[in-house]
């Protein structure tokens, strides 16, 4: 956007001399700015999957008495507490196993 304003301004207003020093600057700060926001974008891993939700804390929806459903981040999960768990209760996820969480009582 830049890069188009000052060959607006270049053409329309400045004067030839600062036409082409304008132009090169802007475009240089716009290529400046991609490879910024290119590396910014790779600094971190992509956090997605439910291999994310180990060490999470989720509230338990019905009893895990030893399987029942916690929600978690917002999502329901079948889950089993060995220990059981009643319905409100505050547990943390320790493992996945297929698509059922094991989990434990949140101290």
């Amino acid at each position: 956007m830049l890069l188009l304003g000052a060959i607006l301004l270049a053409v329309l207003v400045l004067p030839v001399e600062w036409a082409i020093p304008v132009v090169a600057l802007a475009a240089a700060i716009e290529v400046a700015e991609t490879f910024f926001w290119i590396w910014l974008s790779r600094r971190r891993r992509v956090q997605v999957g439910p291999e994310m939700l180990v060490g999470a804390i989720a509230e338990v929806v019905t009893p895990c008495l030893p399987l029942g459903q916690v929600r978690v981040q917002g999502e329901l999960w079948r889950a089993r507490c060995d220990e059981g768990a009643g319905k409100g209760e505050r547990v943390r996820v320790q493992r996945l196993e297929g698509l059922t969480l094991v989990v434990e009582r949140a101290a």
